[in-house]
């Protein structure tokens, strides 16, 4: 049988793209090499802090990203990505300089005081809501979560002032992503914070306790959901279809999106034909980077 190949260099850079994400509920965690703000841009400056939790079992380390283009008189628009490492890992000069060419975001990226792309064991507590009972851990999978109350308080209350005091920010153009479990830390934010304006959730992993996120949307008021825009990204490969632990075999983003439109919620799907769930990662944070910097 005749089996065509790739040619070794396209090969060889898709392998490199797409390595730490093929599989995100398996990620690939080799430490990274430097990112931009390690290697210098020509047209941003960055900075880091780092920052424990009220409970002191998870260290933080925010990157934040300051164009060097002049603020407009209402300040910048602005971007914070969870799952930080990883984020950063994927900026590139390229992609900064295109930015600076329109309207350039602040970039926040709030991730793990690691070497590794993703702290596994972190961002399952952070990034997943309490149970029912508001019981802030829930024993669901391989790692305790349901801390998502309490990373919000601390990305709220220190992570946003400390930006904040460097770059303010456009309160019309503030904007949220995350991917995966980030992704559904994004919808869990959506009607619990009236700082932010454009929500990105890609691939949220909804069926993560039984569904319990769509538990917490039903809640949501109307009010609630005012002035602000959802945008959730949703890739369709079949090779590595998550929704989380306890998924249903259908997919929850039909049902999602039936309920938070029946609430008044304007939401816009996107789409990404043949993405499988860890290739979304990189896909939907530069199309979130590009729609910040219209």
């Amino acid at each position: 049988m005749k089996i065509q190949r790739l040619p070794l260099l396209m090969l060889l850079i898709a392998t490199t793209l797409l390595a730490p994400f093929t599989l995100l509920a398996r990620p690939t965690l080799e430490p990274l090499g430097p990112n931009i703000a390690d290697i210098g841009s020509a047209w941003y400056h960055f900075q880091t802090t780092t920052l424990r939790s009220a409970d002191g079992q998870r260290r933080y380390k925010v990157w934040l990203g300051i164009p060097r283009k002049p603020a407009p008189p209402h300040g910048y628009p602005v971007l914070y990505m969870l799952d930080g490492n990883a984020a950063m890992a994927r900026i590139t000069e390229a992609q900064l300089k295109a930015m600076a060419k329109g309207a350039p975001p602040v970039l926040v990226a709030v991730g793990y005081d690691t070497p590794l792309p993703f702290d596994v064991r972190a961002r399952s507590r952070d990034y997943t809501p309490p149970a029912a009972s508001g019981s802030p851990v829930v024993e669901h999978g391989r790692y305790p979560g349901g801390g998502s109350e309490a990373f919000r308080q601390l990305l709220l209350t220190q992570i946003v002032p400390w930006a904040e005091q460097h770059a303010a920010s456009d309160a019309r153009k503030r904007a949220l992503w995350g991917h995966s479990f980030g992704g559904l830390f994004v919808l869990d934010t959506l009607c619990r914070s009236s700082w932010f304006h454009d929500y990105f959730a890609a691939a949220p992993s909804l069926g993560w306790g039984n569904q319990r996120i769509m538990q917490r949307l039903s809640a949501c008021s109307s009010s609630q959901l005012a002035d602000k825009r959802l945008f959730l990204m949703i890739g369709d490969g079949k090779s590595d279809r998550h929704d989380g632990p306890g998924a249903p075999g259908q997919p929850a983003e039909p049902q999602l999106i039936e309920r938070l439109q029946r609430q008044g919620a304007a939401l816009q799907p996107i789409r990404y034909p043949g993405k499988t769930h860890g290739e979304l990662f990189p896909a939907s944070l530069q199309d979130a980077l590009q729609k910040i910097s219209r």
